[in-house]
């Protein structure tokens, strides 16, 4: 049997332990898929694009241009929609708002996620989550959180606080 000669003191072992763990963890895809914040604005602009004015736009095109064809929606950790729901809802907030626009305020990167906090505002035109229309906006914070492979979003987890548009629009 074959001994190795060489013994690592335990104060050796430490930095070399912390070389092997660096390597590893920054040769992850998440690493090696890192994007610049402008490749990062590049790729989600589409999937904005489709949140501003949606009635006047083309979300079968636009979300064929951002999403993978099995991309899901989050809006909780088990409730879900594809792509083809998230353009039919997003179709329906347009005839609903026809002024939403999703205006981004802030992009981060990491790996490969790109977190864009954003403030959509609008004015609905018909009953909005129960609240009949009278000619009063809203403005809300939004932020999601799209995980990308090969140049499309394979997933976005969402949170819009749409609790805060209720208030808002039905204010006296």
């Amino acid at each position: 049997m074959l001994q190795s000669h060489l013994r690592l003191t335990p104060v050796c072992r430490i930095p070399l332990a912390a070389a092997l763990a660096f390597a590893i963890v920054h040769s992850t895809p998440a690493f090696s898929q890192s994007m610049s914040l402008e490749q990062a604005r590049k790729q989600v602009a589409p999937f904005y694009e489709m949140l501003n004015q949606p009635a006047t736009k083309d979300l079968k095109a636009l979300s064929e241009q951002a999403l993978a064809p099995d991309w899901k929606s989050y809006s909780s950790e088990t409730d879900f929609k594809g792509r083809d729901g998230f353009v039919a809802q997003v179709g329906g907030f347009g005839k609903l708002i026809p002024d939403l626009k999703w205006d981004i305020k802030d992009v981060l990167v990491d790996g490969n996620r790109i977190i864009v906090r954003s403030e959509a505002s609008g004015t609905p035109v018909g009953p909005f989550f129960g609240v009949q229309p009278t000619g009063k906006s809203f403005k809300i914070m939004t932020i999601d959180i799209h995980t990308i492979k090969d140049g499309k979003a394979i997933t976005a987890h969402h949170v819009e606080d749409w609790a805060g548009a209720l208030r808002q629009l039905s204010a006296k």
